[in-house]
């Protein structure tokens, strides 16, 4: 095999590796997001200390992921189409790991959540939380499959999350008004229904970067798309 074909192999199983080791951030994001959902809504005080405890695993791979990333940007210095999938890598990590890191905060409002009694039954809560999830998963998928319709379905998913996160809030004010020792606890379930609300925000953030990895479109905010490579 000649040196140029080895270097470009040894690219391909590096950038194969990564994508690997994303896919499992993926899975461990998205997990605990269901776990600390989960507790909450069947009250389950020992899950939710797991996820609030549990961190450590997500934030090793949050390293390692951007370590195998700048390598091959300095082994390989990649153009083009190559060099949009490593920079997509970066990025989607780090919206992975902050998911991770909301499935915390969601953890810790349910623990203050459930030290009271239950302010409502909880419907629309565990409804984003499901579309949250699909969301990650949809944006994942769309990542490793190059498919950028599927990454334009997750954006179009986030107004469902943030008309559910309005509904969540009006309807808990109104609790709030007329029972005032339902406000530290409805404000928990506000809190929570926010986090959820930035986990789409981050799964949003991935079905952007995937069209622009593919396509090399902008389409944060709006911006103008930019010519195809």
């Amino acid at each position: 095999m000649e040196p140029a074909e080895r270097i470009v192999r040894h690219f391909q199983e590096d950038l194969n590796a990564l994508q690997k080791r994303l896919i499992e951030m993926a899975g461990l994001a998205e997990e605990r997001v269901r776990v600390a959902i989960e507790g909450l809504v069947a009250r389950d005080v020992s899950a939710l200390d797991r996820i609030t405890t549990g961190d450590l695993p997500i934030n090793e791979l949050h390293i390692e992921i951007d370590n195998r990333a700048f390598t091959l940007l300095a082994l390989h210095q990649p153009m083009a189409a190559d060099l949009r999938t490593i920079v997509a890598a970066v990025k989607i990590n780090t919206d992975l790991e902050r998911v991770g890191d909301l499935a915390v905060n969601i953890a810790e409002a349910g623990r203050r959540y459930l030290a009271h009694p239950p302010v409502k039954p909880l419907i629309d809560i565990p409804r984003m939380g499901d579309i949250a999830q699909q969301m990650l998963r949809s944006a994942l998928d769309a990542f490793i499959r190059r498919d950028t319709a599927l990454a334009q379905r997750v954006l179009d998913e986030d107004d469902r999350v943030d008309s559910l996160k309005d509904q969540v809030f009006r309807e808990l004010l109104t609790y709030m008004l007329q029972d005032p020792s339902t406000i530290a606890p409805a404000l928990d379930l506000v809190l929570v229904s926010r986090h959820l609300e930035r986990i789409a925000d981050h799964a949003t953030n991935i079905g952007e970067d995937v069209i622009f990895m593919v396509s090399a479109r902008d389409v944060r905010h709006g911006a103008a798309t930019l010519p195809r490579k």
